[in-house]
């Protein structure tokens, strides 16, 4: 693997696991080191970072709180 690469990976420590759990991307980051951008983007996936899936938790954790809430108010009745 390319020493930038291994520096790049060392300074993202969630990287690096993606890397270790993963080792067909260290294969293929050892061959092709430009697919550093598209590993990061599947690990963004995989740690649910993404936009649309940061979305999808804050909803949910809404609907909990609004769940909990509700309960509350028949408690309270």
């Amino acid at each position: 693997m390319e020493r930038s690469v291994y520096i790049y990976l060392l300074r993202n420590p969630e990287l690096l696991r993606y890397v270790r759990m993963n080792p067909q991307w260290y294969r293929l980051l050892s061959r092709h080191p430009a697919y550093i951008n598209q590993m990061e983007s599947y690990a963004k996936v995989f740690y649910g970072r993404t936009f649309s899936q940061r979305v999808e938790q804050i909803n949910q954790q809404l609907s909990m709180l609004n769940m909990l809430l509700s309960l509350g108010q028949v408690m309270k009745q």
